[in-house]
């Protein structure tokens, strides 16, 4: 299927279809896709995303911090034990996050320690963009921020995983199901 023919099944199944078919694109929040599916039909994978976009950027500032901190802790605990969802386990392989040596665990950490404390949510980073090392010093620099400052940034690092996600379940080789209607 192509990602165009998956984008039109997106747009013609049952509104449950397109919400589990959405399911991972969110850490731990379902509620994006049931609120994005009455939006249907999209023109393209740009505007489905940016009506999901739109969806969190609408919640107040509770309800967005909540969101936030669905979210694993980069090199944590959830991801030594693999623990999280396949897109998040996949991502954080990728850097080798989850097979850390125990002294650079223990630096991750103690980083998310201190962005959780000072922020009340974890850090968030597309670490698909990222090597390790960039990643580290990213996260030390975030740090720094003001917690406005942070919100914003972690929103929009959260659009950079869901567009990269959404695009991995548009070009996926597995046939979706046929709409049903």
């Amino acid at each position: 299927m192509t990602p165009d023919q998956r984008l039109q099944h997106l747009n013609h199944c049952p509104p449950a279809a397109f919400c589990a078919a959405l399911a991972d694109i969110w850490e731990h929040a379902p509620w994006v896709a049931e609120h994005t599916v009455a939006l249907r039909p999209f023109a393209s994978a740009d505007a489905l995303h940016s009506a999901m976009l739109a969806v969190v950027a609408g919640q107040d500032e509770a309800s967005r911090i909540r969101f936030l901190a669905g979210h694993p802790e980069l090199g944590g605990e959830l991801a030594r034990r693999g623990a999280m969802n396949a897109p998040s386990t996949d991502e954080q392989a990728s850097l080798g996050l989850g097979q850390l040596p125990k002294a650079e665990a223990q630096q991750w950490d103690a980083l998310n320690r201190a962005y959780r404390e000072r922020f009340g949510f974890p850090f968030i980073l597309c670490i698909r963009q990222h090597s390790l090392a960039s990643a580290l010093l990213v996260f030390t620099q975030r740090l720094g921020h003001t917690r406005q400052m942070e919100l914003q940034l972690a929103l929009n690092e959260i659009a950079a995983i869901s567009r990269l996600r959404l695009a991995r379940y548009l070009q996926a080789s597995d046939p979706a199901p046929a709409p049903s209607h």
